[in-house]
């Protein structure tokens, strides 16, 4: 939730959090679902989130965390608008997909799983997107791109700004 400046409704959330939490609180196995709808609240899991789904569960916080750490789906960071992912599978590799993820790298000014300042893009890689036909290929959002030379692949994300 966004105010009309462009920041994020901190009260709002807190609301929306606390309805969640009411929802799970007498509920048997409720981490992971109450993890996950947190998540969709903030777009990440922030520390303070985590202790405060600890405290309404009566659980440590070491187990929340060791939850949210294990499982790939939870963040801890917060991520960009656009998720970038290049598949670095056998036949995107063969075909050039490390220099399809340095010119996308160098293009967003991030490494391998950050997140650009603005929040725009996180840029991660991943073992195979299952479109081996197309190699190399990436993902942005829902979006498959493949055969990507370098200069193609940063032209792609220009779309998504």
């Amino acid at each position: 939730m966004t105010c009309k400046c462009g920041h994020d409704d901190a009260a709002a959330k807190q609301e929306e959090l606390r309805k969640a939490l009411d929802k799970y609180k007498d509920m048997k196995g409720a981490l992971i679902p109450l993890l996950q709808e947190a998540q969709e609240i903030y777009g990440y899991l922030p520390r303070e989130v985590m202790q405060q789904i600890s405290g309404a569960l009566g659980i440590p916080f070491s187990k929340t965390f060791g939850v949210a750490t294990f499982y790939a789906q939870f963040h801890l960071k917060p991520r960009g608008r656009n998720i970038i992912r290049i598949c670095q599978g056998t036949a995107c590799h063969v075909r050039g997909a490390s220099k399809v993820f340095d010119a996308v790298s160098k293009k967003l000014g991030v490494a391998r799983n950050e997140t650009t300042e603005d929040l725009r893009y996180t840029l991660e890689t991943v073992a195979c997107l299952g479109a081996c036909g197309l190699a190399p290929v990436m993902m942005v959002n829902d979006d498959t791109h493949g055969r990507l030379t370098p200069d193609k692949a940063a032209g792609t994300i220009e779309k998504y700004e």
